[in-house]
């Protein structure tokens, strides 16, 4: 018996290591990456850009979407069905609307005119 809880709490932190692992990999530092990171890496890495401006100095700024928002409109269950004549779809405390949204996330990045990684910045729109 001992030896089935030995193992799975090694089971439990081998798969917990993972997922933390996983989860650590996923960050970028950009703060590390200025000065260094070409316009051409960025392109590897994530594709073209969905925006992208020259400026008159040769800057170049692109955009990237990283998360698509939603909209999304949904009547919620009641929280008493089986007593509907209270809490009916005409009452205060059932029926009803909820509206969600959330916005675009994008990652801008900002090159230099040698196309060199000058800043950076995470926004929604």
């Amino acid at each position: 018996m001992k030896l089935i809880r030995s193992l799975n709490a090694r089971w439990l932190a081998a798969a917990l290591t993972l997922l933390l692992a996983g989860c650590a990999t996923r960050k970028i530092d950009w703060a590390a990456r200025v000065g260094q990171y070409t316009f051409d890496q960025a392109i590897v890495d994530f594709g073209p850009p969905d925006k992208q401006a020259k400026l008159t100095d040769g800057t170049l700024v692109a955009d990237w979407l990283t998360r698509r928002g939603y909209h999304e409109i949904y009547q919620p269950a009641p929280l008493y069905p089986y007593h509907r004549h209270y809490y009916g779809p005409y009452s205060s405390f059932g029926g009803g609307y909820v509206d969600s949204y959330s916005p675009d996330f994008f990652l801008r990045l900002t090159f230099d005119p040698e196309g060199r990684l000058k800043t950076w910045k995470n926004f929604a729109r």
